[in-house]
């Protein structure tokens, strides 16, 4: 129940400081231990991210995106081009700790106004899946959103069937907030979409799970990590 009466008795939502609308995410660089954040770019970095998502022998991994599988440099370069480059969606390389591309995401549906903005088009390769980069990457996404841009919303959405993307979802931080039923079409079939979110209000208590889990004493020699960010709160 809220807190918050007008003077028609009636209640309404907390007040929100006068510090709307938020900033655009700028195009620079988010530096992490173990990768790099950078703003996409289709002539450098298209054929490295090819190559990096060729390790998908199986094409898995394009199944519950509306695009993809591409099976050759020069149309993966195209699409790259025509979609990748405009600033809403904002897309970003994830290079690894050797500087190499390995996966891409995006921050979209940018609504400053209303301080709330979504990160989505993940898609990670071999290289980068299960990996404390991949982690880190999307660590680095939230960090600028809410200390850096002062955004009030972070929204993750996801086919409801793509069981993976939703446990990562929870694993991050995000909170499910219920199914869309035939929110759309993609590749000639239905898709229910899941809705999971952060708020400002979360992300102390989440930055800080991050920070421990990213503490260098939570891994063995080996990389392993010695407990789950899930666990850490």
């Amino acid at each position: 129940m809220t807190e918050y009466i007008n003077a028609l008795g009636q209640p309404i939502g907390f007040p929100v400081p006068d510090k709307l609308p938020r900033p655009l995410p700028p195009p620079t660089p988010m530096r992490g231990q173990h990768c790099t954040v950078v703003h996409l770019d289709a002539d450098t970095q298209a054929e490295a991210l090819f190559e990096a998502n060729r390790q998908d022998e199986s094409g898995r991994n394009w199944t519950y995106l509306p695009y993809g599988p591409f099976y050759n440099l020069e149309d993966y370069a195209n699409w790259l081009r025509a979609y990748c480059t405009g600033k809403d969606p904002l897309f970003h390389t994830v290079l690894d700790v050797n500087g190499r591309p390995a996966g891409i995401a995006s921050y979209l549906r940018i609504h400053p106004e209303a301080g709330c903005i979504e990160v989505g088009h993940i898609h990670f390769s071999p290289l980068l899946q299960r990996t404390i980069a991949s982690t880190e990457a999307m660590f680095l996404m939230m960090c600028r959103v809410f200390d850096e841009l002062g955004y009030r919303r972070y929204e993750w959405k996801c086919d409801a069937l793509n069981a993976p993307s939703r446990q990562s979802a929870e694993r991050l931080g995000f909170t499910f907030e219920g199914i869309f039923r035939q929110a759309t079409v993609y590749k000639g079939r239905n898709r229910d979409t899941a809705w999971f979110a952060m708020t400002d209000r979360d992300w102390p208590r989440i930055r800080e799970s991050f920070e421990r889990w990213l503490d260098p004493d939570n891994f063995d020699d080996q990389g392993r990590q010695r407990r789950p960010l899930k666990t850490i709160g």
